[in-house]
């Protein structure tokens, strides 16, 4: 190995942030081919560091550390699958957001060091991708000087409150870039860590290296989480509405019915039954007191035979439909549409509220999905599906997803073991995430 590796493989401390297994498991490699470092790969993913940027500005352990957790939160924040194609602007957005969040999370000087070493305070953009001179964590009020004097008092406060705890959203870091800085202004701008073709952040991660995708996510379950959560910080967090107009596949009408009369018990009818008691009509010689029968008696034409009823255990309608869960995540942002057109197909046998998720469920009608309108905040996460179902008390249920929704625990899977589920996933390469819950599964086909 050499020396940059070694240095990167020891800039972890021993049993902190459960990182050491997936830089044994990343192929470290220098390369000049990036300017600063970037994570790719398929299967066996690689993480590429230029060797001259790393003597310059992440000659210590803490500058590497904070080097390595910069490109493994473009995955943890969902920045890979959120847009098919990232702007100059957005990927200075995402950029500015990992930064902040790091520094609030970690804020070790020297590891902040790096984002204060590399980005000039007096120039712009480059003041929006590190802290503000003077900056304190424990009292988080210093504005950038650099941004003020240069007439941007609004990217200025925008700065600010995304190093404090309340945090800022990203439509506001965004409304306030575009307000002071031309997409050429960011197209100039040196980021750090691949934002090039191919690298981490063009988007479908979860295809082009599923591994790194699934061992990142298992790291993150065992990190701490920080005194003060810094909220607001990710396009997760921002529900805005999208539009797919719903597109008929052949084929999948079939198989979404079939998993859908799976989960909810249906009869070939369609109709949910259960056994019960059932309430039948008879006819019988007791008198019944039906106005019909005592009028009838009076004009002398007595009825022989009355109606009555009588119970018995029998199949009988519960009067339950299936609840719908249908992924509008990012990275099945190009296939809503085909989704959306076969639960329209199947309206007879499902709830009439279909449950969009991303990091929320939106719920959404037929009307909308005709329509092709739903709300989305663009990431994946199954803790909202099982808040969902605890709260409406959901027993039966279908999702249509990828897959890639992340891992249930605790509560959230103690809910989805408790129900019937069934999936109809985008994909033949089926992700773990929802293994221990699905009772059955099939794949719809999304192209045409």
């Amino acid at each position: 190995m050499s020396d940059l590796v070694t240095r990167i493989l020891d800039c972890v401390p021993p049993g902190t942030y459960a990182l050491h297994g997936l830089l044994r498991l990343v192929d470290i490699v220098e390369s000049d081919a990036v300017p600063t470092a970037a994570i790719t790969g398929r299967n066996a993913p690689r993480m590429l560091v230029n060797p001259a940027f790393a003597d310059r500005y992440a000659a210590t352990p803490e500058r590497l550390l904070m080097l390595v957790m910069h490109e493994l939160h473009h995955v943890i924040l969902g920045h890979t699958r959120l847009l098919p194609v990232s702007t100059a602007l957005d990927n200075l957005v995402f950029d500015a957001v990992i930064n902040a969040l790091l520094c609030r999370a970690f804020p070790d000087p020297r590891g902040i060091e790096l984002f204060t070493d590399f980005y000039a305070p007096d120039q712009v953009p480059a003041a929006l991708l590190r802290p503000a001179e003077g900056w304190d964590p424990d009292r988080p009020t210093t504005r950038s000087e650099a941004l003020v004097r240069a007439g941007h008092e609004r990217l200025a406060d925008v700065h600010r409150a995304l190093y404090s705890p309340g945090g800022a959203s990203y439509e506001e870091l965004r409304a306030a870039l575009e307000e002071a800085c031309p997409e050429a202004a960011a197209a100039g701008t040196t980021l750090l860590g691949g934002h090039e073709p191919g690298g981490l952040h063009e988007g479908g991660l979860e295809e082009r290296a599923p591994v790194l995708l699934d061992v990142v996510r298992s790291i993150v379950e065992e990190w701490p989480q920080p005194p003060e959560p810094i909220q607001g910080r990710s396009l997760a967090s921002e529900v805005r509405n999208a539009f797919a107009p719903p597109r008929r596949v052949s084929g999948n009408r079939a198989r979404l019915r079939a998993l859908l009369r799976w989960a909810g018990g249906l009869s070939d009818r369609g109709d949910v039954r259960a056994i019960g008691p059932v309430e039948r009509t008879i006819a019988t010689p007791l008198r019944s007191r039906a106005r019909r029968d005592v009028v009838l008696d009076l004009l002398g034409s007595p009825v022989l035979l009355h109606d009555g009823t009588v119970t018995s255990r029998g199949r009988t309608r519960a009067g339950e439909r299936v609840h719908v869960y249908l992924d509008v995540s990012g990275s099945v942002s190009g296939f809503v549409g085909v989704l959306a057109a076969a639960v329209r197909d199947c309206a007879q046998i499902v709830h009439p509220a279909i449950h969009a998720f991303s990091t929320v469920v939106a719920d959404a009608t037929l009307a909308d999905l005709a329509a092709g309108r739903f709300r989305t905040t663009g990431g994946t996460d199954v803790r909202c599906i099982a808040e969902h179902a605890r709260t409406n008390d959901v027993r039966r249920a279908v999702l249509l997803t990828d897959g890639y929704v992340g891992r249930a625990t605790g509560i959230d899977a103690e809910t989805l073991s408790g129900m019937r589920i069934a999936a109809a996933y985008t994909s033949t390469e089926i992700p773990g995430d929802l293994a221990p819950f699905v009772g059955r599964h099939d794949t719809l086909e999304v192209t045409a």
